[in-house]
């Protein structure tokens, strides 16, 4: 169906992205088995205490050389993450200033994933609760100055509280095309950032859409939703997700939930149970 890609500055990239957090040991053959089940933008960070990046590069070279999928169809998004989102296996310098560690960082992505480009280069969250620091400046100026080399096509950031966001784009001279955070429903689904990600024509990923909703999804209104459209609730928060303009991240590890999960572009939800899903955990 049409509304599977989007075009952004160029650039085609998937609406549903297939998240690689948490697979240690299993991410080859994941993100392989996601490849096939028909995910085209994989989503990853060079940073080895939750994610194995090197693995994700293993699983596209070895999924290009079966002729299983054009490297030019793949979307391959990862990210900076700071020293203290990290552990021991570094992939910079940590005593280098921060512009040094974002290069190193890039270059070391660069080598895992074995391309010359990446698509989406994320900064993985600022350095503090509230505001921007000037080490989270320093970051994004590198990421700049990246894109300026026409190494990365579109940046990014996550894990940032409406404030950080408009601070950002007030101020990035290259602003983020991406904004990236766990979605809880009784927050109402990170309204008042993706309100601001629509004014501005920037396209918010939500991540954790299933895992951190469990109490969400066990309610009798979208069990309803479910039966009437002869869907599983997963299918009708990612459906929903879509149809209130978010890219969703699943991070499934069963080939059936892989299939079922693309399988939420073959229907659409009415007004009015997008409605009641955005309102769901309301008082």
């Amino acid at each position: 169906m049409p509304d599977r890609t989007l075009s952004i500055e160029g650039v085609r990239v998937p609406r549903f992205l297939y998240g690689t957090a948490w697979k240690e040991d299993e991410t080859q053959r994941l993100t392989e088995l996601a490849l096939q089940q028909g995910f085209r933008g994989i989503d990853t960070a060079n940073q080895r205490r939750h994610y194995h990046e090197a693995a994700v590069g293993q699983a596209i070279r070895a999924s290009v050389e079966s002729g299983r999928v054009v490297r030019d169809d793949v979307f391959l998004q990862t990210k900076f993450t700071f020293r203290s989102g990290q552990d021991q296996r570094l992939p910079y310098d940590p005593k280098a200033p921060i512009p040094i560690q974002v290069e190193q960082s890039f270059a070391s992505s660069l080598a895992h994933l074995g391309v010359e480009t990446i698509d989406s280069y994320l900064l993985h969250g600022p350095t503090q609760p509230s505001g921007l620091a000037p080490a989270d400046w320093a970051a994004w100026r590198a990421m700049e100055a990246i894109h300026d080399g026409g190494r990365v096509r579109l940046l990014g950031v996550s894990n940032v509280t409406l404030e950080q966001l408009q601070g950002l784009c007030r101020e990035a001279r290259i602003r983020p095309r991406f904004v990236q955070n766990r979605c809880y429903a009784a927050r109402g689904w990170d309204r008042r950032v993706r309100e601001f990600c629509t004014a501005r024509g920037l396209i918010y990923q939500g991540f954790s859409l299933l895992t951190a909703n469990r109490a969400a999804m066990a309610r009798s209104d979208l069990a309803r939703i479910a039966e009437r459209h002869r869907r599983s609730i997963s299918q009708i928060v990612f459906r929903f997700a879509l149809d209130v303009g978010m890219m969703p991240l699943t991070g499934t590890t069963d080939a059936d939930h892989m299939r079922a999960d693309l399988e939420v572009f073959d229907f659409r939800l009415a007004p009015e149970e997008v409605e009641r899903i955005e309102n769901l955990a309301a008082p």
